[in-house]
């Protein structure tokens, strides 16, 4: 029962989210195909189970890479964007700035080549072994600039 609630629950999530129509927020990456619009994004019937391949799958599971062009994914799913591919799709869009998570990161957070995509990875020390920072992320507005928190791993003793 429990469990059917919760299912039901992530069916009703975003896939993506932009605020202030300039920052594209969403866990993973970008189509695996140039062109896609937000208005496409949001036509994606985001109640039933994610597929193993197309644009939710691509929302959810790709990645970004430093090297132009597309790549095929170290996850074995979607595939991985280069700058040039973010920067396209910022101005196809309109938007300034596309943040993800997804992908642990030492400081936390990284920033893309060229400066269109950010990934930020809010759990310290993943894994209780990665010794990485955990980061987050505040926007000022109405220029949207982002403004970077880091922070390390606390050690709770009862």
């Amino acid at each position: 029962m429990t469990y059917n609630v919760f299912r039901e629950l992530f069916f009703c999530l975003p896939l993506c989210y932009l605020i202030n129509k300039k920052v594209f927020v969403v866990h993973g990456g970008l189509p695996s195909t140039e062109g896609v619009t937000l208005d496409e994004i949001k036509k994606i019937n985001r109640f039933c189970e994610p597929p193993e391949r197309g644009l939710m799958a691509d929302l959810l599971w790709s990645d970004f890479v430093n090297e132009d062009g597309y790549h095929p994914s170290k996850r074995g799913v979607s595939s991985a964007a280069g700058p040039d591919i973010a920067s396209r799709f910022c101005e196809k869009n309109s938007i300034q700035l596309i943040v993800r998570s997804h992908e642990m990161k030492d400081e936390g957070y990284e920033m893309q080549r060229l400066g269109k995509v950010v990934t930020i990875f809010s759990a310290p020390n993943y894994c209780d072994q990665q010794k990485n920072k955990g980061a987050f992320i505040r926007f000022k507005a109405p220029e949207m600039k982002p403004e970077f928190s880091q922070f390390v791993a606390s050690v709770f003793v009862c």
